[in-house]
């Protein structure tokens, strides 16, 4: 079956910097977007950036030019790299792929589990 683990979360300082990736595994026929959400206890999970195959990429308002998304397409792999970390960061952090699997002749959303990223002194 079609997997994605995350992986770089953990505790940084406010100014600080993470490294998320995500690898996704299994029978994969093709992967569309990618993209990292984050959600926030008592909040919504929202869109934190995405990127297409063709490497086109979108992000929120928030981000505000402190994260960077990125994939490697030959080994199935999506990261954010994040700078300039703020308490308001904090959250679980979870990857996201559109994914069609061998054999399956549509594309569906995958998500991975989860990775707490916990910005603070």
């Amino acid at each position: 079956q079609v997997q994605l683990v995350e992986s770089g979360g953990g505790l940084v300082q406010p100014g600080g910097s993470l490294r998320l990736s995500c690898a996704a595994s299994g029978s994969i026929y093709r992967i569309n977007d990618m993209g990292w959400y984050r959600q926030a206890p008592g909040k919504q999970r929202e869109l934190v950036a995405a990127i297409t195959s063709g490497k086109s990429t979108n992000y929120a308002a928030f981000v505000e030019g402190r994260f960077t998304i990125s994939r490697d397409n030959a080994v199935n792999r999506v990261s954010l790299q994040m700078n300039s970390l703020k308490p308001e960061d904090t959250a679980v952090y979870y990857c996201n792929a559109d994914v069609r699997p061998s054999f399956v002749s549509a594309f569906s959303a995958y998500w991975g589990q989860g990775t707490q990223v916990t910005v603070s002194s």
